[in-house]
């Protein structure tokens, strides 16, 4: 069983990226899928989810910016980001909830995470 997340770099302000959540061992369609940041001093946050219905749902960071989707046939989850700020700057992780729903639970509850990916957004 494994979470593999990529799709990070450096990006200047305004800027996107798209980042990859690839499950193997589990079918992401009987789980939702979460992405947490965590930035340089700051504590980790709840950015997206989608849940094992398909149903989004957005942090406060990303509300407006960010579309989180699903493609079941890859096994993966996407994490669209547009209009980078220098705020975004963070490590990237995304976990795993069997059944779960469209809201953030603590962290402890998530069955499974994967490493991280470094997003820098700079001026």
């Amino acid at each position: 069983v494994q979470l593999q997340a990529s799709g990070g770099g450096l990006v200047h302000s305004g800027g996107s990226l798209r980042l990859s959540c690839a499950a193997s061992g589990f079918p992401v369609a009987d789980y939702t899928i979460a992405w947490f940041r965590q930035g340089p001093g700051k504590e980790r946050e709840g950015v997206a989810l989608i849940s094992n219905y398909d149903v989004p749902y957005y942090g406060d960071p990303a509300k407006g910016r960010f579309t989180i989707s699903k493609d079941k046939d890859k096994n993966m989850v996407f994490l669209q980001m547009n209009n980078l700020e220098i705020e975004d700057t963070a490590v990237y992780v995304c976990a795993a909830e069997r059944g779960g729903g469209p809201t953030f639970v603590p962290h402890n509850f998530y069955d499974y995470w994967g490493q991280g990916t470094q997003v820098t957004v700079s001026s």
